[in-house]
């Protein structure tokens, strides 16, 4: 059988607000933010910056303090959550333990008043679009944790929400398995055609299955693009270094250069400014020595190799005490760890943001000048 596709909801933050009673600040401050109908958006934050929360006023389990949510131009904040048609799925699976996976699937429909018939109907239907068809009678004691949440996910599908809200369902998962429900909720999104709102703390994971993502800070949205966009041009120092590894050089902006205050690095689109940082990826970096005019040349000493399968992931230690990495998979011989390497980028590999708050170069022991 294939599964029935259903329209996504367009669902829309509007100046949204929650702060729980005693705390000295906003779990959630004036969050704007727009999910287009079929789009698969992650939420992604540290602990504490106001994503979950965000998810659960969507949902309808967090009272709003202030602001809208829209669902299709509608406002529910002050809908029920039983009345709001959203999907849920949690990190913890919350399966009834007395009901076999089908039972489980079919509760809300029954909670709807569906027919018998139909409910036979659409829980087959769940069941096999995430390749549980056979499992139907199992209870979830005799599930494995990733059973258990395929279960999870066909419930909340079973009765055709307009949106689907998943609240870090693969925390709970080992990595290998996590990795392969990743592909299995990349296709559900794809047949259902519904949208997804997905919160997480993995970057990876979040790189890997998201349209677009919103990256949270202190309850506020940092940022919001696709990961391409996320990763090679982010719009601050805390979304460069949050999502994916960096190499951070902070300094003054001046004569096309950045001055770190131990070093000048060639950057392009350098403007005159008071502080800034310049990001570059550790896939960005070579080892060795090059006389290219324009590029970047800095003497490092190793501080630690870890093998990595296909990569090398070298640690290193800058000669102004900036520490690095370097992700080598071009070196014909390992280096070693306390051996003195040069490293050497492009001056286009580099992202400029601002240095939020840094005000001064980083203090140098000995200066250098990169030619």
């Amino acid at each position: 059988m294939q599964p029935e596709r259903s329209d996504g909801a367009r669902i829309e933050t509007r100046d949204l607000c929650k702060v729980f009673r005693g705390s000295p600040r906003p779990a959630v401050d004036a969050v704007d933010l727009a999910i287009e109908a079929g789009e698969f958006m992650t939420l992604l934050g540290p602990s504490g910056s106001g994503k979950t929360t965000t998810l659960n006023m969507i949902a309808g389990f967090e009272d709003v303090t202030s602001g809208q949510i829209l669902l299709d131009g509608t406002d529910i904040a002050p809908v029920a959550p039983h009345r709001r048609n959203l999907g849920v799925v949690f990190q913890s699976y919350a399966l009834f333990p007395h009901m076999t996976a089908a039972d489980n699937v079919a509760f809300p429909l029954r909670q709807r008043k569906v027919g018998k018939s139909e409910i036979a109907r659409r829980v087959a239907e769940a069941l096999d679009l995430v390749r549980l068809g056979e499992h139907g009678d199992r209870l979830p004691s005799q599930l494995s944790g990733g059973q258990q949440q395929r279960v999870a996910l066909a419930r909340a599908v079973v009765f055709q929400p307009r949106a689907l809200l998943l609240d870090e369902p693969l925390g709970a998962l080992d990595k290998k398995l996590r990795e392969s429900l990743q592909l299995e909720i990349s296709r559900l999104h794809k047949e259902l055609g519904i949208t997804f709102v997905f919160v997480t703390h993995d970057q990876e994971e979040a790189l890997a299955l998201s349209d677009r993502i919103a990256v949270f800070r202190d309850g506020r949205i940092e940022q919001v693009g696709t990961p391409a966009e996320l990763y090679e041009t982010p719009s601050s120092h805390f979304v460069a270094t949050f999502l994916g590894d960096s190499n951070v050089f902070v300094g003054k902006a001046r004569d096309g250069v950045i001055d770190t205050g131990w070093c000048e690095l060639h950057a392009t689109g350098v403007a005159e400014q008071a502080a800034v940082a310049l990001v570059v990826r550790p896939e960005h970096l070579r080892i060795g020595a090059t006389t290219e005019p324009g590029v970047n040349v800095l003497s490092a000493t190793v501080t630690d190799v870890v093998y990595q399968g296909a990569f090398r992931r070298v640690l290193v230690e800058f000669d102004g005490g900036v520490t690095g990495q370097i992700r080598d998979t071009t070196s014909a011989a390992p280096v070693a760890t306390g051996e003195r390497i040069q490293v050497h980028w492009p001056a286009d590999a580099g992202v400029i943001v601002p240095s939020d708050g840094v005000t001064e170069p980083q203090v140098a022991t000995s200066p250098v000048t990169v030619p």
